[in-house]
Parts: structure tokens; sequence; C-alpha cells
């Protein structure tokens, strides 16, 4: 995996830029309701509803219906995040409400990021890994925005019922300081923070080099409580641990 990386990246700090994309609606195979969910907290049902009357109420100019301010699967998603705070998870809420607007997610589709996907660099496996969880698998950073979006968005329709996050697989074999760049971490790890909250259970870093060392304890900070998230591991750990031999990924396969 080739992540470009200025030849300054240890001396000088870099700019990290927001994501700006978006995708098609489509429906997801695992969907719960609040009332589903209401042992997460005694009064979440009450407080879905002041979260959707205070949002109806102050926020008139944000898009109702799926993903929009009256979407009380959402509306859960985030207080739960928010750990029930009302106005952190309206803060939150308002914030990646707008950002699908505003990049248009619902009008991604396969079609809008195909030049984009037939690069190879990333895609959504085939297969539920061992937990039966969607597995997203970069074998290049994505510089398509797009593409990131659409294939989070799809690995999370593929999410079975029960399981509400999916893995993250980084192959770093190949990887090399000359041509990285961490933008695209970033911009991943920006995206699951404050769009697709608490969706990202586990990321591996596969068969990272020396050189990617460093550069890791550098980003962490960058991106905050997910880097524990993140575990380093070798391909052999990936197939033994993560997959079936009917599931391994054709990349991990020896």
């Amino acid at each position: 995996m080739s992540i470009r990386l200025s030849s300054t990246l240890f001396a000088a700090s870099i700019s990290f830029k927001n994501p700006k994309s978006s995708y098609s609606d489509r429906s997801r195979s695992c969907r719960f309701s609040v009332r589903s969910c209401v042992s997460d907290s005694p009064n979440a049902n009450k407080l879905v509803l002041e979260v959707k009357e205070r949002l109806a109420k102050d926020c008139t100019s944000l898009p109702i219906g799926k993903n929009g301010r009256d979407d009380e699967e959402m509306i859960l998603w985030f207080l739960k995040d928010r750990r029930f705070s009302v106005d952190e998870a309206i803060g939150k809420l308002t914030k990646a409400i707008k950002w699908r607007h505003e990049f248009k997610v619902n009008e991604l589709s396969e079609d809008s990021v195909k030049a984009a996907a037939e690069t190879g660099k990333a895609y959504v496996h085939g297969f539920l890994d061992v937990k039966g969880r969607p597995v997203v698998i970069l074998l290049d950073p994505i510089e398509d925005e797009k593409l990131c979006v659409f294939l989070l968005e799809k690995a999370l329709s593929k999410l079975p019922a029960g399981q509400h996050k999916i893995l993250g697989i980084f192959d770093l074999r190949g990887f090399g300081s000359q041509n990285a760049d961490l933008k695209f971490l970033t911009f991943l790890f920006d995206v699951f923070y404050y769009y697709y909250p608490s969706r990202l259970d586990e990321v591996l870093f596969v068969d990272a080099p020396f050189i990617f060392q460093p550069i890791w304890q550098f980003t962490k900070p960058v991106v905050k409580s997910y880097a524990s998230l993140v575990k380093f591991c070798s391909v052999e750990t990936v197939r033994k641990e993560y997959f079936t031999e009917e599931t391994i990924p054709s990349n991990f396969r020896s």
C-alpha cells in the first residue's frame, strides 16, 4: 500500500481538509427501531422525540426523510453515540445532516464512482468476517472522497441483523514514505467521527513496515480516540482470526 507523504512530514505539520462527498440512498439489511433500542436508556424514546421536535423547530432548513432531521433511526444512533446527551446529539447530528445534503450523499451510485472504483484501490469484501461484520479493504489510499463514502455506505448496507459496525483493513505491504500522504487516513477517521459515529469497530494495519511506525505515532493524536480501534497484525492473522478458508479476501490468500 502506498500513502503519499511529503519529505517534511516528520518536521512539519500536515494540512487536513474536510471531506466532501456523498452516496445514493439504499435500504439496509439491518434496521433497528427506537423501541428495539430503548434498553440503552430508560428514556430513549422520549429523547428521540425531543431531538426530533427541536430540529423541526430550530433547523427547518435541514432536509427530512431518510437520513434527515426526522429520521428516528438516525437520531437514536447519534443519541447513543453522545451517551444520550440531547444537546450534544443535536449538534453532531445537525452537522452530519448538513454534510450529507451538501455533498449529495443520496445521489452517489455505482455509475458515479465507476472510474475511481475500477482502480481497485479499495473495495467492500463480498463476505462478512467471522464476527459478522462487513469489511472495507484498502490496498491504496482513495483520492476520490466520493468513492470513500460510497464504500462506507455500501458496507453499512450489508449489516446483518444485530450487527451495527464494520471492519476496516489497510494492506500496508509495499508502503513507502517517499510516496505517502496521510491526508486520506485522517479524512477517513474524520468521516467516521463526525458523520458515521460508532460505526467503525476495528481497523487492521496489515504487515506495516518499520517506516510506518513513526508515521502512525505522528498521526495518532489527530485521529484521537479512533486510534484505540487500530490493531497491527500480519497477513497470517487476517487469514486465521478474521475469515474462514472460504471467505479470505483474494489479496490475503497465500
